[in-house]
């Protein structure tokens, strides 16, 4: 992990988020309100939070598993410091891993207790970070090689639910919203057809698949668990990463952006990615299967001027990619624009570190999720002839990069208007039902 020299408060909602630097701007919100509308939004509130006292209250029992290191037992900031003190004092662990751990415990620490969960204590903090440096040394000792289609692990440890506990004590769920709700049902519809389905989606923070999970798991709950994520190199390598994704359904592959950055290991980099693309043909060709994969290569990262947040561009192979991977599998295929709205929760560095080891920065606020209408590939192609392939391509990413980004601007108003939020017929909240 890398260690910023300076930090600055960043809003984050009515929360502060520490960065090395300001990271975006959040837009003044309209503040008109009826008493009405207060009282509707205060009561939907309580009943957000009476829910989510539970299901956090739950996850830090949770997250003191049983492991092979002295951080599975952790229940106080004492034991977490100490048991990291003995690792680096006996050589098991790596020196530099005390200053990166310690700054990440202060900063989820921060986060957690200065949020509005009515179960934010430091006794939560420290199983929760206990259960996460857990899985993290438990990769020094045992290392867990991802295959180029991995299934997620949840037996003898539940990876899943560790990577839940954590991202769950992130989201202010009172302000998280998920957008055109009837748009995620009809993608469970062709599912159970035997339809495929891919999300072409912006990424935004390590936390996507969590946000993903925790906004549908009570109301459509298949499609939580059984998503399956286009994995790049860093999802897989990091070592605070890798457990988090062994929890997740991936096909692994290596990007672009990274092809190059260890010119040695092109060729074999290559040589997964073709193995990868194997498994994804044999899997679309089950049916069935809903594959997210974010277009742009990458996070989205805020404009170095303004400062504000929006989807990176597509790159038109890799929406290529995707459509002649399903065209191919001889069975019906769909392809839906989404947003995600996640990156206070959990922003990225300001610019693209070839480095691993980043570092991890936390803040409490709203997430959200949103679809764009289905795209109807026939239609929009219809007035380019087939020769053309590259404009083909390119009005395709286009027209789904345009329907993401408008996705992203209405949950961003969403999030951040109380009254927008309670009056919405577009955004809703399927936890609360």
């Amino acid at each position: 992990m890398q260690l910023g020299a300076s930090q600055h408060s960043v809003l984050c909602g009515r929360k502060q988020l520490r960065t090395g630097k300001p990271l975006s701007r959040l837009r003044e919100q309209p503040q008109v309100r009826t008493r009405k509308v207060k009282s509707q939004v205060r009561r939907k509130q309580n009943r957000s939070t009476a829910i989510h006292t539970k299901a956090t209250a739950e996850a830090a029992t949770e997250a003191r598993p049983s492991g092979l290191t002295p951080f599975a037992a952790v229940r106080s900031e004492e034991e977490f410091f100490g048991a990291l003190q003995k690792g680096v004092d006996s050589g098991k662990l790596p020196k530099p891993l005390y200053a990166a751990f310690e700054d990440f415990y202060n900063n989820y620490k921060q986060t957690v207790l200065e949020s509005d969960a009515p179960d934010a204590s430091p006794e939560l903090v420290a199983r929760v970070m206990g259960s996460i440096a857990d899985r993290t040394f438990n990769q020094f000792l045992d290392p867990y090689t991802f295959p180029s289609y991995h299934t997620r692990l949840l037996e003898p440890y539940d990876y899943y639910k560790f990577g839940q506990n954590y991202v769950r004590t992130l989201i202010n769920f009172n302000k998280s919203v998920v957008g055109h709700l009837e748009r995620f049902e009809k993608i469970q519809e062709q599912l159970d057809a035997g339809d495929n389905v891919v999300l072409l989606a912006n990424h935004q923070t390590e936390a996507d698949p969590g946000v993903w999970a925790l906004l549908l798991e009570k109301k459509l709950p298949r499609l939580a668990t059984e998503i399956i994520y286009v994995a790049g190199d860093r999802v897989v390598a990091d070592p605070l990463c890798k457990p988090f994704s062994m929890g997740r359904n991936l096909f692994c592959v290596h990007s672009r952006k990274r092809m190059d950055d260890i010119p040695e290991l092109k060729s074999e980099k290559m040589a997964t990615n073709r193995r990868t693309l194997g498994a994804m043909v044999k899997e679309l060709s089950k049916g069935g299967k809903l594959v997210w994969i974010a277009p742009s290569g990458g996070r989205d990262r805020p404009d170095p001027e303004s400062g504000d947040w929006l989807p990176h561009q597509y790159d038109p192979g890799a929406v290529e990619l995707m459509r002649t991977m399903m065209a191919k599998s001889k069975k019906a295929g769909h392809l839906w624009p989404m947003a995600m709205y996640s990156w206070e929760v959990m922003p990225p560095p300001a610019s693209l570190e070839k480095n691993l080891g980043e570092r991890r920065l936390t803040g409490y606020a709203g997430t959200g999720i949103s679809l764009a209408e289905e795209l109807d590939v026939d239609a929009l192609l219809s007035g380019i002839a087939p020769d053309q392939k590259q404009e083909r391509q390119q009005k395709l990413t286009d027209t789904a990069w345009k329907a993401t980004v408008e996705e992203f601007k209405s949950l961003s108003e969403a999030i951040h208007n109380d009254d927008l939020r309670a009056n919405s017929n577009v955004h809703s909240q399927p936890w609360r039902d």
